[in-house]
């Protein structure tokens, strides 16, 4: 016979289809069922569904799909985790989850949600498909990767299931491995994550509003493939696309030139398919703009007009108007419409109608949006909104943006300079112009030739950029207008001269008339030049704007060369200006053969967008300060109200210059003032959002190109001078400006120390400690004074702005003198001022590097805690008390977390050196929080109302502190308690918050990590202070009789809390829990039974009244649980008998409190026969009992029989069984003398003779109850309650008058309001004899 064989890689897997078995060892599957394998024989698996892991069985090979597992060896044990990336395996838990519910919502027949679930659950399955094809790019599967995580966790919420925690990068956090601080405040963050995706669905705004996270990027950029372009020109075309603002009417962006050839493809066939291009630079005042308009201009090249034909040779290569194409791209920009780059847009193309009709002024009459015929002819593009920088674009999108993708810059620099965006480019726009027709009949056709010419007049080569996506030229031509006096062309080009040419560098245009026929186009010769300088006298650059030019006109030869026109003014305004001045100007000598064209105008615009040129005369004064050393001071003045963009574009050599000053006038203190408040006026602008990205460029010019090694002096000096000018009452304006900047102040000083001392082997080293310290004296001193006026302004300042250089401090100096300092830095503040700032300077200092120093450490929590205490106990300023606090927490957690994974890295006497060193510091520190807040935070929480907002987190807080306490923590706790009176107030106060914040938990229902981790905690600390109560309140002659009985029915609330009971729960948050915390009834169970059997004598003190806490505990469906726990009854009655020879009051208390635990849906035929079984076995031991025992056992058993039926009963349709059940309770009761139960039914039966309009046999239902009283008086007192409880019974018979059915009711009213004394002869023939025992099954 074959013999059942381990497998070794068919270990995991799902079930295909259903599977019931045939026989008693096959395992019962359902499709989708996971299992893990763990033997194989002949086409049969053997091994358990994860699902049920206690039942083992086989099932047909053919009926599982195997999937890939890890298998983790624990001893004999094998335990498996699924292969699958941790994203598919949540998908797939959720799903499983999901799909109970959906099955459930449509047998409710809610439709609505059944529907929205089948969505969510179909949406999870695609992506779980695409997850697992692996083929998604990088970017798309991070991108995929939110998208389900959102989507899970929206699920999650509208099904009311647990929320998930998660980290920054969407994985599910391990609260093994985070703190409960972290925990709490993931469940903050997810909780109002998805409150706002609920609120976006439900305002129908999802696609604008979930965009909103992406709007805050600081940079946008749009892609655009275009996929076709499809118009019948039949010339070659150049395609300039770009981005328009119709509210200003102008591009906003460079434009991106398409070359198409006559054959109706790109000319570089090489780009068919691949026409790519992506803006850049667009910030969020572009996209703020009302409107926004993709544009693209079409001009031929070829003949001057389509319609000619070639009978006769014609000019070429003329570039003409042809048309445009707009498409509006506003809600695409700003994300009211998902952009996908797989969808196509159509953008028709408006042909040019007119000869008058200038390109420019068709965008304008096309952004109107009026229809036209277009044909078909039109481009088909793509398109799609990137986030981020360009670098960052390309790594998430390598799919769309790669090398051959064109980038088309803004015109103009970004909201946000980059670090490393170096650019030295000029935008020229040629504008307009009026010309002449002169000797013609007809206007001219003019061409504008454009160049970049040296000095000399050589044209320089490749230098001009007709669009992003082109190659360089050396010359540009202008479109041709036929025949127009008036051209406006609204041509833009790129002008990338070198930096080190720009100087020497200026722009030529020169006019010609071009004619339709070659011949005479031949002939044709510049009419007209004009040049523009693009660098000033003063050394600047060209201003931004338009310009004037005057056209020259004359020999060709005298205008292309350059010496007869390079001195001559080359705009309107420097003629106007030259004239007005009184010099004389005119063409003469050298120049003749030249002159001004006064009919003819020509206007340009330019735009410079350079890190290397500047268009500020203040500016280049301060970077060329050697070339006029006495205007230094001034110039110095003159930079702080220069624009912060011209300072950004050069602060390498703005700061290059400022310490070269410094350093060459070391001998001097005349420009340290000036110099500081340079640099001062630097950092600020860095601050400031649009260049903050320059605070990694400042820190590596620190870090690389800093060289001033006396710096540190100066810097020190004023900085100094300043702390004690504030100190002394003055104008604190420029001291507030080196707060905001001290944070950068330091690091020069401390990187100038640093070169010193490498240079000159750390001499002087004493000097500047002595320096450093004698500055943190006087912000200490500012800090003393009385806080009034502008020297509050200057220690709130302070407070704010001085732990920004601790780390950069803490480097140089030596820790204790620092925390010393700093103690004094807070001490000497007045106590009742500026606690806010206070705190959060504290906060700010707790979460630098300085905090993670044993020294300081020890010195800041000498000074914090004592405030923390009073604050907390004084209620003031709890917010910020509760961040400083959990701050706290969170360093020492991990201090504590990187101290122990060391220790495991070690072994024998490194292991004990490393504890001794390491980690008992990093546990003093949690005793000196726990010993001085712990009780204070305990309070608090007692204090505040339930729904006081800050409760949830001082609950969070307190956890956090129990998480870090270790036994020996507990210990001294309770050791430091000087009186036993003392120490049992902290115990009641714990226990009573604890029972309270159990029965009513601060954080909501489905923040089940949260609630877990508390629970894990609270348990820790019921078991350490349940030692404390048998070691220091229980002894043979004493016992605190409130304090053990506020444990046991704490223990027994924790026991039995709803999140707790893990039968109630879905299979998959069952495993979860067991997995992660086990099952800490179990524990809390043991632990009850334990401390119930070390009460000894003391027993009888809590019979009866601890019995109906322990008879809820063992009704916990938990069978291991019961039987660890039933067995205290028996130890009750013992107890009971052996002092007074019975047990009633327990068989009292128990027979009442069974009867509400099971009408309240605890209980079930499982504890039925474990009560039975477990106590007569406990009977056999003692048989002076076994007769009671047994007599009471049968009493419970049959109470619970009839419990049970009446429970099941009571929702049944067939009202014969519920008034069955009923009256089997009521004679058993009425058997067993069980009085007030005997009552409490006869009140149930009347009501469901009510409930069936039953009023006669309600009433005499009623009447029961007044056999049992004797004699008039008792009877009068007695049943006026009754009386009262069928009063609305008899005033519904009045109501409804006097008719036949309501005459015994009228009759029994009367007899209730004489009560004649033979009122228990008239029972003799009730109807009640009709209800004989009867028993329902």
């Amino acid at each position: 016979m074959a013999l059942w064989l381990p497998t070794k890689k068919e270990k995991y897997g799902v079930a295909l289809w259903n599977f019931s078995g045939t026989n008693e060892h096959h395992l019962p599957l359902q499709i989708g069922d996971t299992v893990h394998i763990l033997q194989a024989l002949e086409g049969w698996y053997r091994g358990y569904s994860l699902r049920n892991r206690a039942t083992w069985g086989t099932f047909p090979v053919a009926l599982i799909h195997l999937k890939g597992a890890h298998v983790k060896q624990k001893g004999a044990e094998e335990n498996i985790v699924s292969a699958e990336m941790p994203m598919v395996q949540e998908i797939t838990t959720t799903l499983r989850e999901w799909a109970t519910i959906w099955k459930q919502l449509y047998v409710m027949g809610q439709k609505e949600r059944y529907g929205q679930v089948r969505r969510m659950m179909c949406e999870l399955m695609e992506r779980r498909s695409q997850l697992l094809s692996g083929t998604l790019p990088k970017d798309e599967l991070l991108e995929l990767k939110k998208e389900v995580t959102s989507k899970i966790d929206y699920g999650n919420k509208i099904l009311e299931l647990d929320l998930v925690v998660r980290d920054e990068n969407g994985n599910i956090l391990d609260p093994d491995r985070t703190s409960v601080i972290s925990l709490f405040q993931a469940h903050k963050q997810a909780t109002s994550m998805i409150s706002e995706r609920i609120q976006e669905e439900m305002c129908s705004q999802y696609s604008e509003l979930g965009c909103n996270a992406r709007l805050a990027s600081p940079s946008h950029n749009l892609y655009l493939c275009v996929r076709n372009f499809v118009c019948n020109i039949g010339e070659e075309a150049q395609l300039f696309t770009a981005l328009y603002d119709p509210g200003q009417q102008k591009m906003i962006s460079e434009n991106y030139l398409i070359r198409w050839a006559s054959t109706g493809v790109p000319q570089d066939i090489e780009l068919l398919n691949n026409l790519k291009a992506i803006f850049t630079d667009l910030g969020s005042m572009d996209l703020k703009r009302e409107r926004l308009f993709l544009v693209c201009q079409i001009v031929r090249v070829g003949r001057m007009d389509l319609k000619e034909t070639y009978t006769r040779k014609l000019s070429t290569g003329l570039r003409r108007p042809f048309g445009v194409s707009v498409m509006d791209i506003t809600d695409i920009v700003k994300g009211k419409c998902e952009s996908d780059e797989d969808k196509q847009y159509f953008i028709p193309v408006h042909l040019v109608a007119a000869e008058n009709d200038f390109l420019h002024n068709m965008i304008k009459k096309a952004v109107e949006g009026k229809e036209i015929s277009h044909k078909g002819q039109g481009f088909w593009v793509s398109l799609k909104m990137l986030w981020g920088d360009l670098n960052q674009v390309r790594k998430d999108h390598p799919h769309l943006v790669d090398r051959s993708t064109v980038v088309v810059r803004k015109l103009g620099f970004p909201e946000i300079i980059m670090p490393g965006d170096i650019r030295s480019d000029i935008y020229l726009t040629l504008v307009q112009g009026e010309f002449d027709k002169g000797n013609k009949k007809t206007q001219k056709n003019v061409e504008v030739t454009v160049c970049v010419c040296d000095e000399t007049g050589n044209m320089m080569q490749n230098v001009i950029f007709p669009g992003a996506g082109d190659k360089p030229s050396s010359e540009y031509r202008s479109v041709v207008y036929y025949q127009q006096r008036q051209q406006r062309w609204m041509e833009t080009m790129k002008i990338a001269v070198p930096i080190e040419d720009v100087h020497r560098t200026h722009l030529r245009f020169t006019f010609r008339h071009r004619s339709s026929s070659d011949s005479k186009d031949k002939n044709e010769r510049i009419f007209s030049m004009a040049f523009v300088k693009l660098m000033r006298p003063d050394g600047t650059t060209l201003h931004d704007g338009e310009h004037d030019l005057i056209l020259y006109k004359g020999d060709i030869r005298k205008l292309e060369d350059a010496s007869s026109y390079l001195n001559l003014p080359f705009t309107r305004s420097l003629l106007e200006s030259k004239t007005l001045s009184g010099s004389s100007f005119r063409v003469s000598g050298g120049m003749a053969g030249m002159g001004i064209s006064s009919r003819d105008s020509f206007q340009i615009s330019t735009l410079v967008c350079s890190t290397k040129l500047t268009q500020n005369v203040d500016l280049l004064g301060l970077l060329k300060w050697r070339s006029k050393p006495n205007l230094l001071a001034g110039n110095l003045q003159k930079l702080m109200k220069v624009d912060g963009g011209e300072v950004i574009k050069f602060l390498q050599d703005t700061l290059d210059a400022l310490f070269s000053i410094m350093m060459e006038n070391a001998a001097t203190d005349v420009y340290d003032t000036l110099i500081f408040d340079a640099l001062v006026f630097i950092v600020g602008l860095i601050a400031d959002r649009k260049f903050h990205h320059f605070n990694a460029v400042l820190e590596a010019y620190i870090q690389q190109h800093f060289s001033a090694t006396l710096a540190y002096k100066k810097l020190i000096s004023v900085l100094t001078q300043y702390v004690d000018s504030a100190r002394r009452g003055e104008p604190c304006d420029a001291l507030l400006r080196t707060f905001k900047a001290l944070e950068y102040i330091f690091k020069f000083i401390v990187r100038s120390r640093h070169l010193f001392a490498q240079l000159y082997e750390g001499k002087e080293k004493e000097e500047f400690q002595a320096s450093l310290q004698q500055f943190f004296l006087t912000v200490n001193q500012l800090m003393k004074s009385t806080p009034e006026g502008t020297i509050m302004v200057s220690q709130g300042a302070a407070l704010k702005y001085l732990p920004s250089i601790l780390e950069d401090v803490f480097q140089i100096f030596d820790s204790s003198v620092l925390g010393c300092l700093l103690q004094d830095f807070f001490e000497n503040l007045s106590p009742l001022h500026l606690l806010k700032q206070k705190l959060q300077s504290l906060t700010d200092i707790v979460n630098s590097k300085i905090f993670q120093s044993y020294v300081c450490r020890e010195m800041l929590l000498h000074t914090t805690i004592p405030i923390l205490r009073e604050l907390i106990e004084k209620g003031e300023e709890e917010e910020a008390c509760i961040e400083l606090l959990s701050s706290i927490l969170e360093v020492l957690y991990k201090a504590q977390k990187r101290a122990e994974e060391r220790l495991t890295r070690r072994s024998g006497e490194e292991r004990q050196h490393r504890e001794d060193s390491e980690l008992r510091k990093v546990k003093g520190h949690v005793q000196m929080i726990m010993e001085q807040l712990l009780r204070t935070v305990i309070r608090r929480v007692i204090v505040l109302d339930q729904e006081h907002d800050l409760r949830s987190h001082y609950v969070a807080c307190m956890a956090a502190i129990l998480n870090q306490m270790d036994e020996a923590h507990y210990s001294s706790y309770i050791q430091a308690f000087s009186a036993r009176p003392d120490l049992m107030d902290f115990l009641m106060e714990t226990f009573i918050l604890f029972k309270d914040l159990i029965g009513k938990t601060v954080y909501p229902s489905d923040w089940m990590v949260m609630n877990m981790v508390q629970n894990r905690e609270f348990l820790r600390a019921i078991n350490q202070f349940a030692d404390i109560l048998t070691q220091m309140f229980l002894s043979s002659s004493s016992l605190e009789l409130q304090l053990w009985n506020n444990y046991f029915h704490l223990a027994v609330a924790f026991l039995t809390q709803d999140s707790l009971q893990l039968e109630n729960f879905s299979q998959a948050k069952r495993t979860t829990i067991l997995a992660k915390y086990g099952d800490m009834r179990a524990t809390i169970g043991a632990a009850i039974r334990d401390m119930w059997y070390n009460l000894g004598h003391h027993k009888i003190q809590f019979i009866p009244g601890m019995v109906g806490p322990i008879l809820e505990m063992t009704l916990v469906p938990e069978l291991e649980l019961r039987k660890s726990t039933i067995p205290i009854f028996f130890d009750m009655m013992l107890c009971e008998y052996q002092l007074t020879k019975t047990f009633g009051m327990f068989e009292d208390e128990i027979l009442h409190k069974l009867d509400s635990e099971v009408e309240g849906g605890r209980g079930d035929e499982q504890y039925k026969q474990l009560f039975q079984s477990i106590l007569l076995s406990c009977c056999r031991n003692h048989p002076e009992l076994a007769k009671p025992s047994e007599n009471f056992v049968a009493l419970v058993t049959g109470l619970l029989e009839r419990l049970l039926d009446y429970r099941t009963v009571m929702n049944d349709e067939n009202k014969t069984y519920s008034m069955s059940c009923t009256v089997n309770l009521l004679n058993f009761y009425k058997e067993i003398d069980r009085r007030a139960m005997y009552i409490r039914y006869l009140y149930k039966l009347k009501d469901l003779h009510v409930s069936y309009e039953n009023y006669t046999e309600a009433a005499y239902t009623l009447l029961l109850h007044a056999r049992l009283l004797k004699g008039e008086s008792q009877l009068t007192v007695s049943v006026q309650p009754m009386c009262v409880s069928y009063a609305s019974l008899c005033q519904t018979a009045r109501l409804r008058g006097s008719t036949q059915e309501n005459r015994p009711l009228l009759l029994l009213n009367r007899l209730g309001q004489r009560w004649i004394p033979n009122v228990p002869g008239l029972l003799s023939g009730t109807r009640m004899a009709q209800f004989s025992t009867v028993r329902v099954r």
